[in-house]
């Protein structure tokens, strides 16, 4: 059994209009919505093992505050991929994946993100996204988990879904 993390990046700011979608920072919210996600994580004891991150500074800067927050002291692997790529993607990239990887934590952009999980839900088929399909909010987490052992098994559909918190929710049950 292994776990996958999922987390949207945090809110982003919209101040410069001549600043490129790649390098908008996080906005007042989402720096203090990162860190409570974090926290979460560590509460929850479920820091993750390998995280893979767009490059994208909102998801750096998201990336960064989480993995402080939550304790988590190793490398953090920058993939281009999840910045642009797409949910097939982001399944290549898990199972790319050494299996000593217990619980990693992909960090991205929607509508990328809002697929993979809903494709690893839902799996391949007529009508897989519009069944399964699932909102992310800003900094939105969700723990999947998925019965292999091997991250090459991984396939559409493997995924049940342990968890799903939002920032607004951790507030209102602090």
């Amino acid at each position: 059994m292994k776990t996958i993390l999922i987390l949207r990046h945090a809110k982003s700011s919209w101040s410069d209009p001549y600043r490129s979608d790649f390098d908008r920072p996080l906005a007042k919210r989402g720096r203090k919505d990162a860190p409570l996600m974090g926290e979460v994580l560590a509460l929850f004891q479920c820091v993750p093992d390998r995280i893979l991150s767009s490059p994208a500074l909102r998801a750096r800067q998201t990336t960064e505050l989480v993995a402080e927050a939550c304790g988590y002291r190793r490398s953090i692997h920058w993939e281009d991929s999840i910045y642009g790529g797409g949910s097939y993607e982001m399944i290549a990239a898990l199972q790319r994946l050494p299996d000593a990887v217990e619980c990693p934590m992909l960090v991205g952009h929607n509508p990328t993100l809002e697929e993979t999980v809903s494709l690893l839900l839902g799996g391949e088929g007529e009508g897989w996204y519009a069944d399964y399909a699932i909102r992310l909010p800003t900094a939105a987490l969700v723990c999947l988990d998925v019965n292999i052992a091997d991250w090459t098994d991984l396939e559409p559909g493997d995924g049940v879904l342990r968890w799903f918190l939002i920032p607004r929710l951790v507030k209102a049950i602090q």
